[in-house]
């Protein structure tokens, strides 16, 4: 069967554009930025960071889903999954008839020609596409450009026959996608989560080790048939877009230099690569978080974004490390001025702690990930008020 795939929109952006404001929209996030990104009532102080929320890729790409929704409204559209971390978005779409293959996979095999799919800002693996393919789906693909720009360079990888080391989640969709492009060209990948990780590849490339040692701690992050022994001769970098800039970068650093140790600075080029593949959004929202805490007057962060959202998840642990930070999944957080639901910087389940909001003068500041709509922010201001002073006009 012949797939159609839409990937620049469905030519309804006007259609669905009211929708969008009524669901996103925030007038107080928008006189906020009128009046130089920061609020004051009573005794609270807001700073807003500079760069917040929506990038442009979540922005289209929840725009492809209302184009889709709208353009097709007599079909069955599904989403392969999460079309961004962000609970209450997905929880939209779901209301608006969208399923997603993830809640019952059984679907993917009785998908036909009639059914659309919406493939989401994190892209999807070949071997998704492929089945999509075959079942004669219409797709609508909504993968954000910083992915597609990194499989770009993993692509130039594999055809010089390096190895694609990938700073990022083994787990995560965006990950696992950018992996399938090294394996579709005939290339290796080796993913590393941290700076642990990439010592171990960066001792392993200088000294050598126990083969069988270092495939069980990677097994779950390499490609099938790695062998260290030499698939760790041509390296070429590569990440996942929401990482931490600073690590991703700081990562690149420690394996050039372990290339070096290994087969002198005159061959580097014959056994490292690295293009850029930062995304400029991401690091945009942590340049404004580093500029945010430069305020000495801040007295605690609240950030506000999915918990497995990972660029939100990288925005706490960038405020963790100065001030009280608070990563909440949404405004209902914000129990009260004794109070807040949240996820502890590198902890996985929700905590509730309690004597968070001082007495006196206080000043938050705020940001929110990259698949944070505005309308969440707002509705987290309104509610810091309501705990501290007078109602929002």
């Amino acid at each position: 069967m012949t797939s159609l795939i839409y990937r620049k929109g469905l030519d309804l952006k006007g259609a669905v554009a009211g929708m969008l404001a009524e669901n996103y929209h925030s007038g107080i996030v928008e006189r906020l930025k009128a009046e130089g990104f920061v609020y004051r009532a009573g005794r609270l102080t807001v700073h807003l960071a500079r760069e917040f929320g929506f990038c442009y890729g979540v922005d289209r790409a929840v725009d492809y889903a209302y184009q889709t929704r709208q353009r097709f409204p007599d079909r069955a559209v599904y989403l392969t999954g999460e079309i961004i971390h962000n609970p209450h978005v997905n929880a939209k779409l779901r209301s608006m008839g969208i399923a997603f293959l993830t809640d019952d996979p059984g679907q993917l095999a009785r998908l036909g020609a009639d059914d659309v799919v919406i493939l989401p800002a994190f892209g999807v693996t070949v071997a998704m596409l492929r089945q999509l393919e075959r079942r004669g789906c219409t797709m609508v693909d909504t993968t954000c450009g910083s992915v597609l720009n990194v499989w770009k360079n993993v692509r130039r990888y594999c055809e010089g026959g390096y190895t694609s080391i990938i700073h990022g989640k083994a787990w995560h969709e965006e990950t696992q996608a950018t992996a399938a492009q090294a394996v579709e060209h005939g290339g290796r990948y080796l993913v590393v989560f941290n700076r642990d990780e990439a010592q171990t590849v960066c001792n392993y490339i200088r000294h050598g080790g126990v083969r069988e040692a270092f495939l069980k701690q990677f097994a779950s992050a390499t490609s099938e048939g790695f062998d260290p022994n030499c698939d760790l001769q041509r390296i070429g970098l590569a990440n996942q877009t929401t990482m931490l800039m600073s690590e991703s970068l700081e990562i690149g650093d420690m394996v050039r230099a372990a290339m070096i140790d290994r087969f002198g600075d005159t061959a580097l080029t014959d056994h490292f690569q690295a293009f850029d593949t930062i995304c400029s959004a991401t690091q945009d929202r942590q340049d404004a978080v580093h500029a945010l805490l430069d305020q000495e007057a801040i007295d605690l962060m609240l950030v506000i974004g999915g918990y497995n959202s990972s660029n939100t998840c990288n925005l706490a642990r960038i405020c963790a490390g100065s001030r009280p930070t608070f990563h909440i999944a949404d405004p209902d957080c914000l129990v009260s001025s004794e109070a807040i639901r949240h996820r502890p910087v590198g902890g996985s389940t929700e905590v509730t702690s309690h004597g968070w909001l001082p007495d006196g003068p206080i000043t938050v500041g705020l940001t929110s990930g990259a698949s944070t709509p505005d309308n969440l922010v707002g509705s987290a201001i309104v509610r810091l008020t309501e705990f501290t002073g007078p109602t929002v006009p």
